[in-house]
């Protein structure tokens, strides 16, 4: 017997940070349509769309009105404000949110299954990548919000163990691109490299403006102060533009340069459903990857109930465009590979560095106290 769920699709795919919310939305889409042309899942999803349009107060109010249509499984949120606004209805209203998006961690709700990036899947990777490449000073900048300030707190805390130094440490509200200030700042305090945890509209600016800055005073933006961020991805290339796409490093579990089989059949899947785009992304394998999760849990549980989904969730695995994609059962993250790419002028990424096999999330980052630390980061492989 097939069971019937509705899922809830939370994704502003309007508002400042639209484009890479779109591909959210693009990944759960076709992910869904796979799980209703499989009779062998035994599954069929029922999508309701909803668009907040990056508005952070139309979060609750659409969390609201899936809980009211008596939509118990929402797959959504793009930024950690918008999560953070909905997790108190979805625990109150006995719901579960299937969260796709690399985020900071220092969190666990039993409400919540984690698809994307942990810390240590992208912040721990990259600092030892920068130390390695690029040196021991840097400048961070980052979006006026959660996100921002606790990535910018851990990777300041591992450069500080490691002995290194930051310069300068500035914020800025959620779609601002009035950067000049801290441009001119980054280029007088001469850091080794710049950590960007600005996010939509507000890094696509900072992109092309500190390239254009450099290049006006016949510096090597890439070279001399490498940009590193950890929710770069390949529609946001085509978002910052040809001028100053290639050359930034970027932390993630995903890329669609990966050339295994699996992910080339993903990546032509997903040109077919959306010839319009926006581009498959890190996102987009993210909520891809939950909505095939959530498939196969509602399947093991038999029913789509909130406690009985959950509970079968731990465990559950799926072999995901990335690779092997594993629930925690204590943590409710998922394990990823951890990767480092390097973006070209042709808005793709040459992956770098990759972990041989996936790592478990540490969203606590338990295992990186000083004297445990370099037993306790995931071990990676330069690739090129």
């Amino acid at each position: 017997m097939q069971i019937e769920l509705p899922i809830g699709l939370l994704f502003s795919r309007t508002g400042s940070y639209g484009t890479v919310a779109h591909s959210l939305l693009n990944g759960a889409l076709l992910a869904c349509r796979e799980v209703n042309e499989n009779p062998d899942v035994g599954v069929r999803l029922l999508p309701v769309l909803s668009d907040p349009g990056g508005v952070l107060e139309n979060y609750a109010s659409a969390t609201q009105a899936f809980l009211d249509q008596g939509i118990r499984h929402i797959c959504g949120c793009y930024t950690s404000s918008s999560r953070k606004e909905v997790i108190p209805l979805i625990e109150k209203g006995d719901a579960l949110l299937w969260y796709p998006t690399h985020y900071e961690g220092f969190e666990s709700a039993t409400n919540v299954i984690y698809t994307g990036a942990a810390p240590n899947h992208h912040i721990s990777p990259l600092i030892d990548y920068l130390f390695t490449r690029c040196g021991r000073k840097a400048y961070c900048i980052g979006s006026n919000y959660i996100w921002g300030w606790e990535s910018n707190r851990v990777l300041r805390e591992g450069i500080l163990r490691r002995g290194g130094t930051v310069l300068g440490e500035r914020y800025v509200p959620v779609g601002v691109t009035a950067l000049d200030t801290i441009i001119d700042e980054i280029l007088r305090l001469q850091p080794d490299f710049v950590f960007n945890a600005l996010i939509g509209e507000s890094s696509y600016a900072f992109f092309r403006a500190f390239r254009r800055a450099c290049r006006e005073r016949g510096i090597d933006q890439a070279v001399r102060f490498p940009v590193a961020s950890c929710n770069l991805s390949e529609p946001e290339l085509y978002a910052i533009g040809a001028e100053a796409a290639a050359g930034q490093i970027s932390s993630s579990v995903y890329f669609s340069s990966l050339t295994d089989d699996a992910n080339r059949a993903f990546v032509a899947r997903y040109r077919v459903a959306f010839p319009d785009g926006p581009c498959v992304s890190a996102e987009a394998e993210a909520a891809y990857v939950a909505i095939h999760l959530l498939a196969k849990s509602v399947a093991a549980a038999g029913s789509g109930d909130m406690v009985r989904v959950r509970d079968a969730a731990g465990g559950i695995g799926f072999d995901a465009p990335q690779g092997r994609v594993t629930i925690d059962a204590t943590t409710l993250h998922a394990a990823l590979t951890p990767r480092i790419g390097i973006s070209r002028a042709d808005f793709g990424f040459d992956v770098v560095v990759e972990a041989p096999a996936p790592v478990p999330a540490d969203p606590y980052l338990v295992g990186v106290a000083p004297e445990t630390e370099v037993a306790a980061r995931p071990r990676v492989r330069v690739v090129s």
